[in-house]
C-alpha cells in the first residue's frame, strides 16, 4: 500500500487537475470556438484580465493532470500492471501536453489579438482573422491528435489497473468508456469538434473521482503497488 504521503499527493494532483481543467474552461467569460471570429477580439478585450487568468488556470489543468498520472504510475509495482499502465500514462500525458499547446494558441491569439486589433474596422478584423486561417487549421489537427492520444492512453491505463485490481473498477471502466468515446467522436466526426464537450467535462469529473478513490486506503490492494516496505526492499536488492 502506498504511504499516506503518496496517497495525499496523488489525491491532490488528480483533484486539482480535474477542477482546474474543467472550471478553467467552464468559467471562461469568452469561449473562442474552433476558428477565431472577428467579434472574438472585442469580447476578449472587454474582460481581458479575468479572461487571461482563467485561461491560464485551464492550461495548467492539462499540466497538473500529467503530474497526477505520473504520480499514480510511480506507485505501481507489479510488472504486468506496469507493462500496460506506463505506456497508457505516457501516451495520455503526450496528448495532454499537445492539448495544452493547442489551448495556448487560442490563449495567445485571443489576448494578443484583442490588443492588436483594437480600433480595427470590420474589414481589417476579417483580414486579420483570415491571416490566421492556416495556423488555425494546423492547431485543429493538434487538438484532434491530443484527444485521440488521451483517449487511447486512458483505455490502455485502465486495462493495466484492471489487471492488477488497482483502484475501484469504476475508475477503469469509466476510463475505457471515456477513452473510446473520445476516439470515436474525434475520428468519426473530425469536423464537429464541439461534440467532444460532454466527454471533456466527464473527463474532468473522472480525474477528480480518481483522486478521491486513491485517497481511500482500502481502495488499494497489496498486489500491484509499491509500498514503503517494498521500496526499501528493492533499494536493498540493488
Amino acid at each position: 500500500m502506498p504511504s499516506p504521503f503518496s496517497r495525499q499527493v496523488i489525491f491532490w494532483l488528480f483533484l486539482l487537475g480535474g477542477l482546474m481543467f474543467g472550471l478553467g474552461w467552464a468559467l471562461l467569460p469568452v469561449k473562442i470556438g474552433t476558428f477565431l471570429e472577428p467579434g472574438d477580439f472585442a469580447a476578449v478585450h472587454a474582460v481581458m484580465r479575468p479572461w487571461i487568468w482563467i485561461f491560464r488556470v485551464h492550461i495548467f489543468g492539462f499540466v497538473t493532470a500529467v503530474m497526477a498520472l505520473v504520480a499514480l504510475g510511480s506507485v505501481l509495482r507489479d510488472e504486468e500492471v506496469r507493462a500496460l499502465a506506463w505506456p497508457g500514462i505516457a501516451i495520455a500525458a503526450a496528448g495532454l501536453v499537445v492539448g495544452a499547446l493547442s489551448a495556448a494558441f487560442y490563449y495567445h491569439h485571443g489576448a494578443w489579438g484583442a490588443l492588436a486589433t483594437a480600433g480595427f474596422s470590420p474589414a481589417e478584423l476579417r483580414a486579420h482573422v483570415d491571416s490566421l486561417a492556416t495556423d488555425t487549421e494546423y492547431v485543429t489537427c493538434l487538438v484532434r491528435f491530443a484527444r485521440v492520444f488521451v483517449g487511447l492512453g486512458q483505455v490502455v491505463l485502465a486495462l493495466g489497473l484492471l489487471r492488477g485490481g488497482v483502484l475501484p473498477r469504476w475508475v477503469s471502466y469509466g476510463a475505457i468508456l471515456l477513452g473510446l468515446a473520445a476516439m470515436a467522436l474525434t475520428m468519426g466526426l473530425p469536423d464537429d469538434l464541439e461534440l467532444y464537450a460532454p466527454v471533456f467535462y466527464l473527463d474532468c469529473a473522472w480525474l477528480a473521482g480518481v483522486g478521491f478513490a486513491a485517497r481511500r486506503a482500502e481502495s488499494w490492494p497489496a498486489s500491484g503497488l509499491l509500498g514503503p516496505a517494498a521500496a526499501s526492499g528493492e533499494r536493498g536488492a540493488r
